[in-house]
C-alpha cells in the first residue's frame, strides 16, 4: 500500500480543500460518486432482496454484503488508481491523490446548490426554488412556501458540513484518497439505501449504521467548529450555538445530523427542525433553536458563510500542523 507521511496527508488535505475551493464538484460522467452510485445499483439488482421480503434476517444479511463488497471495491479502486500513478512519478501520485480526495469534498457544490435556491426565492420565483430544493433533499417540495424552502435548503447546508467536508477531510487525514473514497461510498450507500421504509428497513440497515458511526467524530468536531466559526463571524451567537448543541442534537432521530443543525439555529437565533412531508405523509421531525426572528431566504446566505469558515478554519488548521510536523 502507499503509506503517505502525516506531512503529506496534511499537505494532500490543504490541497484538496483549495481544489475544491476553485473547481469545486465535477460534473463529468467519470465522476467517482456517479460510478459508486451505479456500483450500488448494479449489486442491489445483483442481490435481489425482494425475493426474499419475507425473510428479514436473510435480506439484512444480504444488506451487509452490499456493504462490505461497495467499501472494498470503492477503497481498493482508489488504491489501485494512487498506486499505479505513484509508480509512474511521486509527483503524479501527489496529485491523482489530490485530485481524488477533492472530489470528496463538496463545499463549493453545496454553496451552488443552496443558491439556487436563494436566488429564486428572493426573485419571488417560489416555483423554481421548490424545484431546486428538490434537488438537495428527499421531502415533499411541491406546497413549501417560502420559510419551509428556505429550512430545507438551510438544513441541507448545515448536515452536509459533516458530510461534504469535515468527515471525507478526517478520513483522508487518515488514509489519503483510499480511506476518503470508502467514506464516500458509506455516505453513498446511506442516501441510496439507508432509509426506513418497506423497501429498505433490512437492506439498507447496515449501510445507514456504518454511515453514523463513520460520522459520529466528524459530526462532533463539526459542532465545535461551527461555534468557533460563530464567534467569528458578525451577526452570529457562539454561546447560543454551543447551547443550542447541548439542549436540541439529541432530540434528531439521527445521531449526528442534529449536532451542526442546531448549532446552525442557535448560531442565526432561527428555528429549524418541524413538519416534513414524504409521499404525502407527515413526518414531525425535533424542533431546535430559540428563534428570536422568522426564517427567512438570507438565513441560506448565513448558513454558506458558516460553511466556509469551517473549511476555512481546516485549511489553516492542516497547515499550521504541517508547520510544526515538518
Amino acid at each position: 500500500m502507499i503509506f503517505y507521511s502525516m506531512k503529506e496527508l496534511l499537505l494532500l488535505a490543504a490541497a484538496a480543500i483549495a481544489i475544491d475551493w476553485i473547481v469545486g464538484d465535477p460534473k463529468w460522467p467519470t465522476h467517482p460518486v456517479i460510478w459508486i452510485g451505479r456500483l450500488i445499483r448494479q449489486l442491489e439488482r445483483l442481490l435481489a432482496p425482494d425475493r426474499f421480503v419475507s425473510q428479514p434476517s436473510v435480506v439484512r444479511a444480504l444488506g451487509v454484503v452490499l456493504t462490505v463488497v461497495t467499501l472494498v471495491i470503492s477503497c481498493g479502486s482508489m488504491w489501485l488508481l494512487v498506486w499505479a500513478a505513484d509508480a509512474v512519478h511521486p509527483w503524479l501520485g501527489y496529485a491523482v491523490s489530490a485530485w481524488f480526495i477533492s472530489t470528496t469534498i463538496a463545499v463549493k457544490g453545496l454553496k451552488e446548490a443552496a443558491m439556487l435556491v436563494y436566488q429564486p426565492l428572493i426573485e419571488g420565483r417560489l416555483d423554481e426554488a421548490r424545484k431546486y430544493v428538490g434537488y438537495i433533499v428527499g421531502r415533499d417540495t411541491t406546497k413549501l412556501d417560502e420559510r419551509e424552502s428556505s429550512r430545507a435548503a438551510v438544513e441541507t447546508v448545515a448536515e452536509n458540513t459533516v458530510d461534504a467536508l469535515v468527515s471525507p477531510l478526517l478520513f483522508a487525514l487518515l488514509g489519503g484518497a483510499p480511506l476518503a473514497m470508502l467514506y464516500r461510498a458509506a455516505n453513498t450507500l446511506d442516501s441510496m439505501v439507508g432509509y426506513r421504509n418497506e423497501k429498505y428497513t433490512y437492506f439498507g440497515w447496515c449501510s445507514a449504521r456504518t454511515d453514523d458511526v463513520l460520522n459520529f467524530i466528524p459530526a462532533r468536531l463539526t459542532g465545535v467548529m461551527l461555534t468557533i466559526s460563530a464567534f467569528c463571524l458578525p451577526q452570529m451567537k457562539a454561546g447560543q450555538s454551543l447551547r443550542a448543541i447541548r439542549s436540541f442534537a439529541h432530540l434528531h432521530p439521527s445521531p449526528n445530523s442534529g449536532i451542526p443543525e442546531s448549532a446552525v439555529a442557535g448560531a442565526l437565533g432561527i428555528e429549524l427542525g418541524g413538519t416534513n412531508m414524504y409521499f404525502g405523509v407527515p413526518s414531525e421531525r425535533a424542533r431546535m433553536g430559540w428563534p428570536t426572528r422568522p426564517l427567512q431566504p438570507n438565513d441560506i446566505v448565513l448558513t454558506v458563510r458558516l460553511l466556509y469558515s469551517v473549511s476555512f478554519i481546516l485549511f489553516i488548521g492542516v497547515i499550521a500542523v504541517w508547520f510544526v510536523v515538518r
